[in-house]
């Protein structure tokens, strides 16, 4: 039993028990709920649940609601430029989960997001809900969510022994499509049928369960060593190892430049309108598939657990997510087009074929995409020791989360200029230029091979550099 297997309190499952998979030439093949034989591991991810289907709910009920307020696409951009300002906050987040309690993290999160739902339900219950408020509770929660996110993250090394760290990245990973796939069917149930204030109060609902998870995990959550004070000196030892890592760089840049011409998630109000005519009816499926397609990227990584190319796995899947761009762009919905009608408990449910291929190809691009961020996660996991998994982790978010603000006021915008068919388009095309720069111009992207007896090699010099206490 490792050390960590010990803290948690539970025995580990030997390998080859049915828990944890086969073992086969003296390495473990996990099964892909293995990491459910932690119990640690079990409240993370129910906490991850509930966390991610406020978010999402929050974030899809606040972007459908401007733009049937005001029609306009640039709010929705003005919705994503709020989020990327707030970027900065994501260095001090990544420090904040070294050197202070993880799961006081988590659970400070979670109740920031409870209470700032809270009010912003009570408007539209009053009908005096405006759009500043939106912006508001936007920005709020959200600094305080890039506090806490690197605290989750740092978590799974903790909870799961080293050789289902994988596995478990994976399994959060489903877990967020998971969470994806039921938030927006909410969405779409409560907004159309019952209105924005009830969407909202199931939202505030949830996010109040969600505070108490992280309290029941019992691993400690105290950074090694006791925690703390965050200084500079701390914040630049992290970037200092990202930065010298030899194949972190090219993925953070290759994830970057790919969703700021390209990210889609937050702005389907836009796509359902212009590319099929439809509104929240479609929005709410349309986010669904997409989560899906994650879901089923979740389980293609399972079955490369034995695959140690793992740079090589997030290239070829970011290049079909781009391929994938173009056929999103030009799928949309002809005036000529028959229009089916689909009768459901509390409204009639109208869509298109085009709308049906546009699943299909939602659901695609949420597939590749998964893959390639679960190996990037992976990778950030079993490359980084553990006094530096918050820091480095907040790398990977201020890159990941920052094209995903920057891609939301791109897309935004140039959809509102020039429309949404055209400008995924031009995403795609610029992706699969960023794709073959990054294979070509970062060699260790491509030769990358992950050997568990030298988890370090990818760090310059073999080894982590010495960390502050």
């Amino acid at each position: 039993m490792s050390a960590r297997d010990g803290a948690s309190g539970a025995q580990a499952p030997l390998a080859g028990s049915p828990a944890t998979g086969d073992t086969v030439a003296g390495q473990t093949t996990p099964r892909p709920w293995a990491a459910f034989a932690h119990p640690d591991f079990t409240w993370l991810w129910l906490g991850g649940v509930t966390a991610t289907v406020t978010m999402l709910l929050r974030t899809l009920i606040s972007a459908q609601w401007l733009y049937d307020e005001t029609g306009s696409a640039a709010q929705l951009g003005i919705l994503s430029l709020i989020q990327f300002i707030q970027m900065p906050v994501v260095v001090y987040g990544g420090a904040l989960a070294d050197n202070f309690d993880r799961k006081k993290l988590m659970a400070l999160t979670q109740l920031v997001a409870f209470l700032s739902l809270l009010p912003i339900t009570l408007l539209a219950a009053a009908d005096r809900l405006q759009p500043w408020h939106i912006f508001a509770v936007t920005g709020v929660s959200g600094v305080v969510n890039m506090l806490g996110n690197s605290a989750r993250p740092a978590m799974v090394s903790r909870v799961v022994p080293r050789h289902l760290v994988g596995n478990a990245v994976a399994t959060n990973t489903a877990t967020w499509q998971v969470a994806g796939v039921i938030a927006p069917l909410a969405f779409a149930l409560f907004y159309e049928a019952f209105g924005v204030t009830t969407a909202f109060a199931v939202s505030t609902a949830i996010a109040g369960a969600s505070t108490v998870m992280p309290f029941l995990i019992r691993v400690s959550g105290e950074p090694q060593g006791g925690a703390r004070r965050t200084t500079w000196k701390s914040i630049t030892e992290g970037f200092s190892f990202v930065r010298t890592h030899r194949i972190l760089p090219g993925l953070y840049l290759l994830d970057i430049g790919v969703t700021v011409v390209s990210f889609y998630r937050t702005l389907f109000p836009i796509f359902a309108d212009q590319l099929y005519g439809m509104g929240a009816a479609a929005v709410g499926p349309l986010n669904a598939a997409n989560s899906i397609g994650g879901v089923a990227g979740s389980f293609v990584v399972y079955g490369t657990n034995s695959f140690r190319r793992k740079g090589v796995l997030v290239l070829f899947f970011t290049l079909a997510y781009a391929l994938l761009l173009f056929a999103f762009g030009f799928n949309r919905a002809g005036p000529e087009d028959p229009v089916y009608t689909w009768r459901l408990a509390l409204f009639d449910f109208r869509f298109s074929s085009a709308f049906l291929l546009g699943l299909l190809i939602v659901f695609g691009l949420g597939m590749t995409d998964a893959v390639s961020m679960v190996m990037r996660q992976t990778i950030v996991q079993l490359t980084t020791p553990d006094k530096l998994l918050g820091r480095a982790s907040s790398a990977h978010s201020f890159a990941a989360m920052g094209a995903n603000n920057l891609g939301g006021v791109e897309v935004a915008f140039m959809s509102g200029a020039v429309g949404a068919g055209p400008t995924m388009v031009l995403g795609g095309a610029v992706s699969v230029v960023v794709v073959v720069l990054i294979a070509w111009g970062v060699k260790g992207i491509r030769k990358y091979r992950y050997d568990p007896a030298n988890p370090y090699e990818a760090y310059e010099g073999g080894k982590p550099p010495p960390v502050s206490s």
